[in-house]
């Protein structure tokens, strides 16, 4: 895995960097995550969560997100169609191919005349209606996988379909920006609807028939009653963004849409345009939803290769990853060497030893966490506005709560000696300073504007105690710039100097001569505090930096990425030294106290304990 570098100050993009076989343990399992987009979701009758990906992996899943059964179909398809009780898989690309969802087995494959751009079964899972990049659909026996239908539906290739609950129509939607409906019997074409002035990907019926709602491309949902108007009764715009998927709720009292701003709308009602919750977690593009058959959860999944599962009733999320925040970790020796993640909608804290979770796990939803290093103090964020901070030092007492004036926490920092606490305020741009240990619950110090009107991504203390850096992303680009980092003397109250780059982390080296900033460049930035001024920029990640960290000796500069990997520099020359892949994204960097073991937060909720020496001897 050892890479030589472009330059001194380079991380080479093509560098050669196969799967690390370094991890020594994990610890958590990957909690609904897989390992491709997810194309598909579906409940069964028992209410067990179905899904199938990119990849061709169809994952039955437990209640709590772990894999029950994991089955591969074919990797050569791009389209995939539950049936509605979950009992059949289809697929398509130029063929469509059925899949007996309880063990993944291919059942038949269908020649088809055309490319397949749609799919979708009937209700009863007898019909399979295929659209084609020509505009037709065609219908299909599933037994006898017979064909006993094809009409010309529209004049361009077909983006979407959905049968109404009893079968007897079919919905069809064109890239043409059209809607039209049929007999599904005689194959007849019923109405036609144009509103739309773009795509449309997702159609569904209520099940009482009544009406149907389309998802479009132009920011909106539309609800049409087939039989009262040819025009939408209702244009659902909360959306800021594409809409690309909507669902009805069994009993027909909720709707979901998703849109790519990554937001779900769950809609109380479709004909007043009542909206519920609005469901927020995903990092990219949803592409597809489904409610349990007592319309008590939602699933949804997408490119971000994970599936969130919502309480419909509350809007909370019920199983998955944190939504909150990326996945953080810290490492705390005091007495029994603990591992404290974020990486679930709780926090989660483990035994290092033993692998075994102990308290405060499952305690509150986690957004931060930090660890004294002197291993006194556990603190710990979630949604609200209170920082909830334990002495380990007395199991058995309660979390003491420091309080904020405005949720959400963002991020939390021990200074090195453990006297002093920061946070950042998410919604005001202030960083607050607390004594872990004050009984007051006040404040010793608000800085306000902490990071020059940038958000608030990064936190770290200088070793000296009293130095504190805050950096974040300017998303107005105030002066030309993407962000700003500004150090701070608490004692003084005063700002000790600022660079102009924007960060989503930072963090000190040992001896507190340079700060290191996961750049939103892709890149690594390095600081010299004495000469005040940036002493290089390391390239070479692939996507989002989101961590960096020193080695405890102070000799090493590493840093995660969403491409999957920690590169490791050597800090004077910027020497790219190692560079290790993974399976999942890297969200955070630990190492335990004495620097033999580093500990990575993962993006599928797991993390992994490398023994540091041998990944220096790869």
């Amino acid at each position: 895995m050892d890479a030589n570098p472009k330059s001194a100050n380079s991380f080479p993009k093509d560098a050669d960097v196969p799967t690390s076989p370094l991890v020594q343990r994990t610890f958590g399992q990957p909690t609904f995550h897989t390992d491709a987009d997810v194309c598909a979701l579906a409940f069964t009758t028992d209410g067990t969560l179905c899904s199938i990906d990119e990849a061709g992996i169809l994952i039955h899943w437990t209640p709590d997100g772990g894999v029950k059964k994991r089955c591969f179909t074919s990797d050569l398809e791009t389209l995939w169609a539950f049936s509605a009780d979950a009992t059949l898989l289809a697929s398509g690309n130029d063929d469509v191919l059925l899949w007996d969802t309880a063990d993944g087995q291919l059942l038949a494959r269908i020649s088809q005349p055309k490319w397949v751009t749609a799919l979708a079964f009937s209700p009863d899972g007898q019909t399979l209606a295929t659209g084609h990049d020509d505009g037709s659909v065609r219908f299909f026996d599933v037994r006898s996988h017979r064909l006993i239908g094809d009409v010309p539906a529209h004049t361009r290739a077909i983006s979407a379909l959905a049968f109404n609950a009893e079968g007897s129509r079919i919905a069809t939607a064109g890239e043409c920006c059209t809607i039209r409906t049929w007999d599904t019997v005689t194959h007849k074409q019923v109405q036609e609807y144009a509103s739309h002035t773009d795509r449309i990907p997702a159609l569904a019926w209520h099940p009482d028939g009544t009406v149907f709602v389309s998802a479009g491309w132009d920011t909106s949902a539309r609800v049409w009653k087939p039989d009262v108007s040819i025009d939408p009764v209702m244009l659902l715009n909360s959306h800021s963004e594409q809409v690309h998927a909507a669902t009805f709720s069994p009993d027909g009292t909720l709707l979901a849409t998703a849109d790519s701003d990554y937001a779900i709308h769950l809609w109380s009602s479709q004909t007043t345009a009542k909206v519920r919750h609005v469901l927020r977690g995903h990092s990219d593009d949803i592409r597809c939803l489904a409610f349990n058959p007592e319309g008590t959860r939602l699933a949804s999944a997408g490119a971000d290769r994970v599936i969130h599962l919502w309480d419909t009733a509350t809007g909370q999320l019920v199983a998955g990853p944190n939504p909150i925040g990326k996945h953080a970790l810290a490492f705390s020796d005091g007495g029994t060497p603990v591992l404290v993640s974020t990486g679930g909608a709780s926090v989660t804290v483990w035994n290092v030893q033993t692998r075994e979770t102990i308290a405060p796990t499952g305690a509150i939803a986690a957004r931060a966490v930090a660890c004294s290093e002197n291993g006194h103090w556990l603190a710990v964020s979630g949604t609200d506005q209170f920082i909830h901070v334990y002495d380990r030092t007395q199991h058995a007492a309660p979390a003491k709560l420091l309080e904020a004036t405005k949720p959400p926490i963002g991020h939390l920092a021990f200074s090195a000696d453990g006297n002093t606490l920061a946070m950042t305020s998410q919604s005001d741009g202030l960083v607050w300073l607390w004594n872990p240990a004050t009984t007051s619950g006040n404040p010793e110090l608000i800085l306000i504007e902490a990071a020059d009107n940038c958000t608030l991504e990064g936190l770290a203390f200088h070793p000296n105690n009293t130095w504190v850096a805050v950096g974040g992303v300017d998303v107005m680009s105030t002066g030309d710039r993407d962000g700003a980092v500004c150090v701070w003397d608490s004692t003084t109250k005063q700002r000790v100097l600022t660079f102009d780059t924007g960060v989503y982390d930072l963090a000190f080296d040992p001896k507190g001569r340079y700060l290191a900033g996961a750049g939103v460049s892709e890149a690594v930035y390095l600081w010299d505090m004495e000469k005040q001024e940036e002493a290089y920029a390391l390239e070479g990640h692939l996507g989002r930096v989101n961590c960096v960290a020193f080695s405890r000796d102070g000799s090493y500069l590493l840093s995660g990425g969403d491409d999957g990997t920690v590169r490791v520099g050597d800090l004077l020359s910027g020497r790219l030294v190692v560079a290790c892949e993974f399976d999942t994204g890297i969200q955070g960097l630990a190492f335990n106290t004495d620097g033999s073991m580093l500990y990575t937060a993962n993006s599928n909720t797991t993390c992994f304990e490398l023994n540091w020496q041998a990944m220096l001897e790869e």
